[in-house]
């Protein structure tokens, strides 16, 4: 009884296999779906294209408005679906690893180091402060923090690690209202920042965040039979093979070089890392075999959805994206929650 429930808390149970074609035709349909969302995110907007002309000018690019208007969006489009694999895929990973299902990409202090580090160089006159190379030392400096806090003089813990975050990100959240309150340009730069938005980024960030998220994705993909290991609990992990203190050590790396990359190209967006994972569970159950390449496709397609949404609620103005974001995700929060305390 005890060896079957491991084994399907793993992802490992024989009923799991049975329900791969289910699953692969699910992942079929929501890349699909994704296509659609990618293929709208470049037709809507002040100015609406068809979607045969959007694939007219995909296929086979000219001169015409419709492809100028078109080659303008795809930047916003590529952003979309780099930072939204990025934050999904980062909060299965995180959830994964803290064995918390309301875990957020941040709880390691990931998106407050970033933020912090941008605002110290916003705040010296460093040029070029929201770029990766300012935010991902900040992140990285704010996991080692957490690391150390959490594993103190014994061995690491996920109850020790999400508590040394809290304690990381409230300490660097005050920092950075402290810094950003008392010098007004840095205010004026940090508060367009700080909300998230796909509009009118630089579209050179697209190669400056392509390389960590690419390694950060394929180090969680590679992850994710460790991480039904560590479902199971520390010590059965470890009589199952699995290396419990590597597995996170590398896990904390995905996550920050994910969300670091995200967060530089766009400002922290809240609720994607959060709501995506839960809304896959559902579908895939916890094997992260599956939970994660799903989180893959349906983190694109939710960002872009509500960076859609944004541009035609409030036309011909928009709603920036992380706005959108965090409506979506405080009911799903909420519905979470509840299911919890119904299985409790």
């Amino acid at each position: 009884m005890t060896a079957t429930v491991a084994l399907t808390s793993a992802g490992l149970a024989p009923g799991a296999r049975r329900r791969t074609p289910q699953l692969l035709i699910g992942f079929v349909v929501t890349t699909l779906a994704l296509v659609v969302l990618a293929l709208l995110s470049l037709a809507v907007g002040n100015k609406y294209i068809p979607l045969p002309e959007v694939w007219s000018a995909l296929s086979a690019p000219g001169n015409s408005y419709a492809d100028t208007v078109i080659a303008s969006r795809v930047p916003r489009t590529l952003l979309g679906l780099l930072v939204g694999a990025a934050l999904a895929v980062a909060g299965g990973v995180m959830q994964g690893l803290t064995r918390n299902p309301l875990a957020d990409p941040g709880l390691f202090g990931v998106n407050t180091g970033a933020a912090a580090a941008i605002v110290t160089a916003t705040a010296l006159g460093v040029s070029g402060a929201t770029s990766v190379w300012v935010a991902l030392p900040g992140a990285f400096l704010a996991v080692i923090m957490v690391y150390l806090l959490g594993s103190g003089r014994g061995r690491a813990t996920s109850v020790r690690l999400v508590l040394a975050g809290v304690v990381v990100s409230s300490v660097l959240a005050a920092y950075i209202q402290a810094v950003s309150l008392s010098l007004p340009t840095v205010f004026d730069a940090y508060r367009f920042w700080v909300i998230g938005s796909l509009a009118g980024r630089d579209p050179r960030l697209i190669l400056d965040i392509l390389p960590f998220i690419a390694v950060g994705l394929l180090l969680a993909l590679a992850l994710s039979g460790s991480l039904n290991a560590l479902a199971l609990g520390d010590d059965t992990a470890r009589a199952l093979g699995a290396h419990v203190g590597r597995t996170r050590i590398l896990g904390a790396v995905a996550t920050t070089l994910l969300c670091a990359a995200a967060t530089a190209a766009v400002g922290p967006i809240s609720f994607v890392g959060l709501a995506v994972p839960h809304i896959v569970r559902s579908v895939t159950g916890a094997d992260h075999r599956w939970l994660l390449p799903y989180c893959l496709v349906a983190g694109p397609a939710l960002l872009l959805a509500a960076d859609i949404l944004g541009r035609v609620i409030v036309s011909p103005a928009e709603l920036m994206v992380g706005v959108i974001t965090a409506f979506v995700g405080g009911p799903i929060l909420l519905l979470a929650v509840r299911r919890l305390k119904a299985a409790a």
